[in-house]
């Protein structure tokens, strides 16, 4: 497993109807590292946004995408998402403020 600091692990935010309908409960969702566990994705929430307590964090991994450019067949990357869940007195997260 790689070495990963807080700032690797959150790659991008995800911004889906879903997503932002489950903003009213504070629950966010990111794009994070494959190879992120649970308590780190939570310690890295804590860390870049200030004000913010996290009480759990679902992961789900997902899988490579079969992609096909005339004779010659692949796969895309694999990747990782997290849908962190904040504590009822935590702050909100700025980012998904302004949408």
């Amino acid at each position: 497993m790689a070495d990963l600091k807080y700032y690797d692990i959150i790659l991008k935010p995800i911004v889906t109807e879903k997503s932002m309908d489950s903003m009213s409960d504070k629950k966010y969702t990111f794009s994070v590292h494959p190879d992120a566990t649970k308590s780190q994705i939570k310690e890295a929430v804590e860390k870049m946004f200030a004000g913010t307590k996290v009480a759990k964090v679902n992961t789900m991994n997902l899988e490579g995408k079969n992609r096909r450019r005339g004779n010659v067949v692949g796969k895309t990357s694999k990747s990782k998402k997290a849908i962190v869940q904040l504590t009822a007195d935590s702050t909100e997260i700025e980012i998904f403020s302004g949408l």
